[in-house]
């Protein structure tokens, strides 16, 4: 009889801690959500919807700086990733390219790369390739000012410097955004400007199913695909994961062969 009011006693306990457990879950999660240096420019969904000027437009004054694809001669493809290292998702996706054999090219935010080292170690060490997306992810075309863009870009060298041991010669500007005096000055500063020919349109969160059919809808031989292993601090990239584990498979039976993009272009990587 005894045993059995122990019993009914410890299942009351139990059920009576569970949610105590899941509010302390829960707010640790959000705490390291929080503590993410957040992309100074906005949110993806606010900002990408007023692009100033077509990189199409600009690839054709400065083919020389800025790339949006590879050959199309030949069945390759780059995988790209912004906005990391982001210790919610980053590690997930190397994990999914990992489980693929797929190298890829992630281009980080300095300020993170300074918070998390070791995710970049990692990504180096897994084969990929580093490129810089800034600092603190400014809206470069806002911000009207070379001297931010020289300081965002050499600050994220800095710390890549520190950490892989070398400074890399690809930047991707935050949300793509550019103007013809930015692309003159990162030219001068010796980089090459990445953009992409297939926008996954992660950062709208759908279903990892929409995802992948974005993605496997719009591929083309030498194309340069963008999507996100971080964001902002409430962003959720759970379907990115479960979307890359779909679309993969699907491009390789397609007969597509996976390249980082230096790779892909046949052009250095590091300075």
């Amino acid at each position: 009889m005894k045993n059995m009011m122990r019993v009914k006693i410890l299942i009351i306990v139990m059920f009576l801690l569970i949610p105590l457990i899941q509010s302390v879950s829960a707010n640790e999660a959000k705490n390291t959500s929080r503590q993410l240096p957040e992309p100074q420019g906005g949110a993806e969904s606010t900002e990408r919807v007023r692009q100033p000027v077509s990189n199409i437009i600009l690839q054709q004054r400065y083919p020389e700086t800025i790339v949006l694809r590879g050959a199309m001669s030949e069945n390759k493809l780059a995988l790209t990733f912004d906005d990391g290292p982001d210790p919610r998702f980053t590690s997930q996706v190397l994990d999914v390219l990992k489980k693929h054999d797929i190298k890829a090219t992630f281009f980080v935010m300095g300020a993170r790369a300074r918070e998390y080292p070791d995710l970049v170690r990692r990504m180096i060490d897994d084969g990929h390739i580093v490129g810089n997306h800034s600092y603190t992810h400014p809206n470069f075309v806002e911000e009207e000012q070379l001297e931010t863009l020289e300081r965002e870009v050499n600050q994220t060298e800095d710390e890549l410097e520190g950490i892989i041991g070398y400074r890399t010669k690809l930047f991707r500007a935050p949300y793509g955004f550019l103007y013809n005096e930015l692309v003159e000055k990162l030219a001068e500063m010796d980089y090459t400007v990445v953009g992409w020919s297939v926008d996954s349109l992660d950062w709208q969160e759908d279903a990892p199913e929409v995802i992948a059919y974005t993605v496997t809808s719009n591929i083309h031989p030498g194309a340069i695909i963008l999507m996100h292993d971080g964001g902002e601090w409430d962003a959720d990239r759970t379907n990115t994961i479960r979307a890359l584990d779909q679309l993969i498979p699907t491009l390789k039976a397609q007969g597509f062969q996976f390249e980082t993009v230096p790779d892909l272009l046949n052009i250095p990587y590091k300075k």
